[in-house]
């Protein structure tokens, strides 16, 4: 299978539930994270596609399951962002059960790009969605973002400290350095997305 062309992701539809998704074949990578923790500014990074993926100063605007399309076997998906305290409760909860849904019951699901703030890793969500991503036997890569904030020393420090917390999940969950202001860890992302998405079989 060739190499997927991010520099070629289009926009599919939205969906605000599971029922909405397109037909569960073919490959898909998804992207998660707090509101205000660079995901959008990760997916754009990585596609090359300033604007594919909005950037809002508005945190939590995102209510559905965006897809973009690289070919027709394989697909990037940018899932809501959590944690943002205005967003109602009975929104954060609906949100909860349709992404818990998605990670267990997804067959084309490869793989989960989780997105922290180097600065704020690991809250109490982020662990939630690892836990239920492992249990579901999908693999996890963390993006630790906004990277350039922090020394290099401060940096690798703190990797190491979110992998030592992370070690019981072994090989299913892997994590690097990222920033989309200096493109630190790009290529190394990159890497691991096409990991999944070159597998002929998501649950391979």
């Amino acid at each position: 299978m060739n190499k997927p062309q991010y520099n070629q992701a289009t926009f599919l539809l939205s969906a605000p539930s599971m029922a909405e998704l397109p037909s569960d074949t073919g490959i898909e990578v998804a992207f998660i994270g707090r509101s205000n923790a660079g995901k959008s500014s990760a997916m754009n990074t990585i596609t090359g596609i300033k604007g594919l993926a909005r950037t809002s100063k508005t945190p939590g605007r995102t209510q559905t399951m965006n897809l973009f399309v690289l070919d027709e076997n394989r697909r990037l998906v940018d899932l809501p962002g959590y944690g943002y305290a205005k967003v109602p409760l009975a929104v954060k909860q609906r949100w909860q059960r349709v992404l818990h849904d998605y990670l267990e019951r997804r067959v084309s699901l490869a793989g989960l790009v989780l997105v922290m703030d180097i600065r704020h890793p690991l809250k109490e969500t982020d662990q939630q969605y690892i836990e239920w991503a492992t249990i579901a036997e999908v693999p996890v890569h963390i993006l630790l973002t906004k990277a350039d904030k922090l020394s290099r020393g401060a940096a690798l420090d703190t990797l190491q400290q979110v992998q030592n917390a992370l070690q019981r999940y072994g090989e299913l969950v892997t994590l690097q350095l990222f920033s989309s202001h200096d493109r630190t860890g790009l290529e190394e992302a990159i890497v691991q997305l096409n990991n999944w998405l070159m597998n002929e079989s998501p649950l391979g």
